[in-house]
C-alpha cells in the first residue's frame, strides 16, 4: 500500500470509528517503553494463536530496546485474558495477541461480558490463515460433494472438532451446516492441539482447522482435506478447491491480531504498528509465515478497527441465524 493511499484510507475510516480511534492519547507517553512488555493469549501454547506473536516478538523486542514476555492465558473462549487487558493500565505494557473469538465473536456469544471488545485499542492484524476442511480418513468421503451425502444420509453421526466454543472453527462448521442441511455434532477443546490430537486419533470426524495447524498431517496423508474455506484457492495447494465453488458463501478466514487496553495513546499503537509492519515485510518473516501456511498482513489501527467491525457483524448473523449458544 502506498504511503498517499494509506493516508486517505486512515482518514476516511477515522470518520466511522469511534472517539477513541481519533482522540485517544495523542502524544506519545516519553521515553516509551522503560520495562518489560507482556503480551497476553488467550489460547494454550502450541497453537496458531500462539505461534505468531512469537515469531514476531524477538524482532520487536530489539527494536524497541525491551524484554517482550509471552503469557498464555487461556479459558472461556478467549474471555479470561480480554478481561485481564480490558482491567490493565493503558500504559502499552500489556497487550494481547488474540484470534477472533475475544474480539469479534464473543460479544454475540455471551449472555454478558465482563469487557467491551469495542473499546480495545486496535494494533495491528499480524496475519491471515486459511481454514481447510478435514476429515479423518475413516470418514468414508473424498470430496466435499461426498462429505454432504453422507453426513445427509447420517444426521448426527459425524462429529466435528473446534478450539471451543464460539471459535472460528465452530462457527464456520455451523455456517457449513447451515448452508447444506447437514447435522454433525459439535465436540469443542480448549485450543488447537487438543482438537487436532483428537482429530488424528479418530475420536472425531471432522474439523475446520487452519492450515498453519495441518499442513504436516495433511502432507503424511494422516488426514484428507477437501476443500479449503479462503475466497478462492491458494497456492500451497492449488489442487484443492475452495469450499465456495461448491457451497457458495462459506468462507472463513482465521486472522490473528494484536490489541492494547481501551484508553492506550494512539501513539503507542501506532508506533507498534508501524514497527510490526516492518519486521512482517523482511524476507525473513515472509518466509516463516508462508512455512506455516499464513500470509503476514501488518495494518494500520485504523485498518485493523474496521476489520474487527466487520467480522463482528458476520459472525453475529451466524450466530443469531444458528441459534449457537455457548453450552
Amino acid at each position: 500500500m502506498t504511503h498517499r493511499r494509506r493516508e486517505f484510507l486512515s482518514a476516511s475510516l477515522a470518520l466511522s470509528l469511534p472517539a477513541w480511534v481519533a482522540t485517544a492519547g495523542a502524544q506519545s507517553p516519553a521515553a516509551w517503553p522503560q520495562k518489560t512488555i507482556k503480551i497476553l493469549v488467550p489460547n494454550p501454547a502450541g497453537g496458531s494463536a500462539d505461534l505468531f506473536p512469537r515469531l514476531v516478538s524477538e524482532a520487536l523486542s530489539s527494536k524497541l530496546g525491551q524484554t517482550i514476555v509471552i503469557e498464555n492465558k487461556p479459558g472461556a473462549a478467549g474471555n479470561i485474558a480480554a478481561e485481564m487487558l480490558f482491567n490493565a493500565e493503558p500504559d502499552g505494557y500489556t497487550l494481547m495477541a488474540a484470534p477472533p473469538p475475544p474480539l469479534s465473536i464473543n460479544v454475540s456469544l455471551y449472555p454478558k461480558l465482563n469487557y467491551d471488545p469495542a473499546k480495545f485499542v486496535p494494533i495491528t492484524v499480524f496475519s491471515l490463515v486459511p481454514n481447510a476442511l478435514m476429515v479423518h480418513p475413516s470418514v468414508p468421503a473424498n470430496s466435499v460433494q461426498e462429505l454432504i451425502a453422507y453426513a445427509k444420509a447420517n444426521p448426527d453421526k459425524l462429529s466435528y472438532a473446534s478450539q471451543g466454543n464460539g471459535s472460528t472453527a465452530h462457527l464456520t462448521a455451523e455456517l457449513f451446516k447451515q448452508k447444506t442441511g447437514t447435522k454433525l455434532v459439535h465436540v469443542p477443546y480448549k485450543g488447537d492441539a487438543p482438537a487436532m490430537a483428537d482429530l488424528l486419533a479418530g475420536h472425531v470426524n471432522v474439523m475446520f482447522g487452519n492450515v498453519a495447524q495441518a499442513s504436516a498431517h495433511l502432507r503424511s496423508g494422516k488426514l484428507k482435506v477437501l476443500a479449503v474455506t479462503s475466497a478462492k484457492r491458494i497456492p500451497s495447494m492449488p489442487q484443492t478447491p475452495a469450499l465456495q465453488e461448491i457451497v457458495p458463501g462459506v468462507v472463513a478466514v482465521a486472522w490473528f491480531a494484536l490489541v492494547a487496553p481501551p484508553k492506550t495513546p494512539m501513539a503507542i499503537a501506532h508506533r507498534l504498528s508501524s514497527l510490526i509492519s516492518d519486521i512482517l515485510r523482511t524476507p525473513e518473516m515472509v518466509r516463516r509465515f508462508a512455512e506455516v501456511g499464513a500470509e503476514p498482513v501488518g495494518n494500520t489501527p485504523e485498518e485493523m478497527a474496521q476489520w474487527m467491525k466487520e467480522d463482528t457483524e458476520r459472525w453475529r448473523q451466524v450466530i443469531k441465524n444458528g441459534g449457537v449458544t455457548i453450552d
